[in-house]
């Protein structure tokens, strides 16, 4: 583990380079079309957009989130030092969804309580209805982080971890600061925030600059009014550190794709880190 991130060198961004570099060109070349609207635009109609999308798409668009049993398994385990608790870890999930991350952590840790939120109504019905709820185990509630104080619905410092999964880069980078500064108030002094999401050069990035569907630097909009933001490891990392947050691991990697049918080769890239909250020990989860 490494406590500071290195800016990006160009043999991480192999084999992106190429195509990043030409939408980039094309962008300039091409600048943005027609109305796209403003960034308070998109974010002042985000739940409309995202209940537009969880209506379409039901829980069938995300895949479960098994994977991060093996990668994080010891932020949700009650005897990662050997010891068990009697009531075991408290997670908040901020921007839940349908719960495809809540229902494998759920099943693999027993003793596990989970906070579950999201700004769509949809979205919490989906989890609701979903036949593996348990209102004994996971509280679900529709909330906007980015402007509700969490502590109305929490306890203030009761939360051991917190996971930001693909959730942060929903929202405009001029709320991201306010949304550390909620979390802050209800997660312990010990714990810790787990965050994956897009990273700069996916892509998906690409696509859209190719589409002229730029807001700002690194924000887009989908066709669909959803948004989305890639993250560098110095954009992230300077993010938590001015919320009073501790780098405790940060890194991008990456992965082709290949669509054969179409005969495309995606490089994708996503951004995963650790953070702890007043810089205090963490149990080592291993490397990311």
């Amino acid at each position: 583990m490494r406590a500071s991130p290195t800016p990006l060198s160009s043999s991480h961004l192999h084999p992106l380079l190429g195509s990043f570099a030409a939408a980039r060109r094309l962008h300039r070349r091409y600048p943005p079309q027609g109305n796209l609207g403003s960034d308070d635009h998109y974010q002042n109609n985000a739940t409309k957009y995202w209940d537009k999308f969880y209506k379409r798409h039901q829980n069938k668009f995300f895949k479960d989130r098994h994977y991060l049993e093996k990668d994080w398994g010891a932020y949700f385990s009650d005897d990662h030092c050997g010891t068990s608790s009697t009531n075991g870890k408290v997670l908040l999930e901020v921007g839940c969804g349908a719960g495809n991350t809540i229902f494998p952590l759920v099943a693999a840790y027993p003793k596990l309580y989970v906070h579950a939120c999201d700004f769509s109504p949809l979205a919490i019905e989906l989890v609701k209805s979903n036949v593996d709820f348990r209102g004994d185990r996971v509280n679900a509630f529709v909330y906007d982080v980015a402007s509700d104080d969490l502590s109305d619905k929490i306890k203030p410092s009761s939360v051991d971890v917190i996971t930001l999964i693909f959730m942060l880069s929903a929202v405009s980078p001029n709320k991201m600061p306010l949304i550390l500064q909620n979390l802050k108030k209800v997660l312990k002094p010990h714990g810790v925030v787990l965050v994956r999401d897009y990273a700069i050069g996916d892509f998906a990035q690409v696509k859209l600059r190719d589409r002229n569907q730029k807001i700002s630097e690194n924000f887009y909009v989908r066709r669909d009014g959803t948004c989305s933001f890639y993250f560098s490891e110095d954009f992230l990392s300077n993010l938590f550190s001015r919320a009073g947050f501790t780098t405790v691991d940060v890194n991008i990697y990456c992965k082709q794709i290949e669509n054969r049918s179409q005969n495309v080769t995606m490089n994708r890239r996503w951004i995963r880190a650790i953070f702890s909250n007043f810089g205090c020990n963490v149990p080592d989860a291993g490397p990311i």
